[in-house]
């Protein structure tokens, strides 16, 4: 733990009494000016300290930002977000910035999120809206020792762990449009990138982007987006602590993700048929050139839809855009 890290600790512990220069100097074993540095430091990180003479410095409101100090500060998981978590003001896309780390060796539960990015990506392609401070980008590096065809498994389970989050925390009503978008009243909120790469038979490693609208207002979203969109924000009338949100999704995430490598899928793909609610369902889906529409039979545990026409004819489909008919 650096020094300003540990300046950080000591102002959060006074808790709204004034603590001084000196005492912190001493404390740290730090010159006064190296104090006064860090100050300066913690203030650029959006933390609002007062600073008087003869009293010292008073933290009188914690930084908004997702910092890696807020997010492990009160972090309930024992390994994602624990061993590595890096942070950037902006960046093209924390997958990208995810994926380089992933090659470097990064180990597994190191977390990459940001404040703002100027390339997010979606599913096929897709940018994803990112404005800054108003939602979570963030991408965790995975090494499951699982086959490659098993895949497919991590992002049910993302999306299983996130709206988990969502409800524990803002007490919404969501649904899971298959395979990985988070909807609230048949609106967007969150979605899910995930990456791998593999061998033929073993996995290199995985890397689980997701989006989450958390303080967006309406008049960020374009036009279009406005129809389909949503955030917290809207949805609860308030705004809500994005780290808060952080740790939540990262517990429920590691919770999950040990289930998995330890008693297998079925209990993870049972959890999200309840919160999918598409089985029996007519649906469009729009895939790689082709459409289908029919009802939807099942989710199997590979998380491939099994929908059958209106000519009695099955059909297993790997991906594609759903729509309700």
């Amino acid at each position: 733990m650096n020094t300003k890290d540990k300046l950080l600790i000591n102002l959060k512990k006074s808790s709204g009494i004034w603590i001084s220069g000196e005492a912190l100097s001493k404390k740290l074993s730090v010159s006064r000016a190296a104090i006064s540095k860090h100050i300066r430091a913690l203030k650029e990180q959006g933390y609002d300290i007062e600073s008087a003479t003869k009293k010292g410095y008073l933290l009188k409101k914690i930084s908004d930002r997702v910092l890696e100090s807020e997010i492990v500060d009160g972090l309930e998981t024992k390994v994602f977000g624990k061993k590595k978590i890096v942070y950037f003001q902006e960046t093209d896309s924390t997958n990208t910035q995810a994926k380089i780390l992933a090659e470097q060796g990064a180990p597994e539960g190191t977390v990459v999120i940001a404040e703002k990015q100027t390339k997010g990506r979606g599913r096929k392609g897709r940018s994803w809206l990112s404005p800054d401070g108003d939602g979570i980008y963030m991408s965790v590096i995975l090494r499951p020792d699982i086959p490659p065809f098993e895949a497919p498994r991590i992002t049910l389970l993302t999306a299983v762990a996130l709206a988990e989050a969502l409800i524990s925390q803002v007490q919404l009503e969501l649904r899971i449009k298959w395979p990985n978008d988070i909807l609230i009243h048949g609106k967007k909120i969150a979605g899910i990138l995930t990456e791998i790469s593999s061998e033929m038979d073993v996995i290199d490693y995985i890397v689980v982007g997701l989006g989450l609208n958390v303080n967006t207002l309406p008049d960020k979203f374009t036009e279009d987006l406005k129809k389909q969109s949503t955030s917290v924000l809207i949805e609860t009338g308030e705004p809500f602590s994005r780290v808060k949100l952080v740790q939540a999704f990262l517990h429920w995430f590691e919770r999950y993700y040990d289930i998995l490598t330890t008693r297998g899928f079925t209990s993870i793909i049972k959890r999200w048929r309840e919160l999918a609610d598409i089985i029996g369902k007519e649906i469009r889906v729009d895939g790689i050139g082709k459409t289908y529409t029919g009802k939807v039979l099942t989710v199997d545990d590979d998380g491939v839809l099994i929908l059958k026409d209106k000519h009695g004819q099955t059909h297993r489909i790997i991906s594609g855009d759903v729509t309700l008919t």
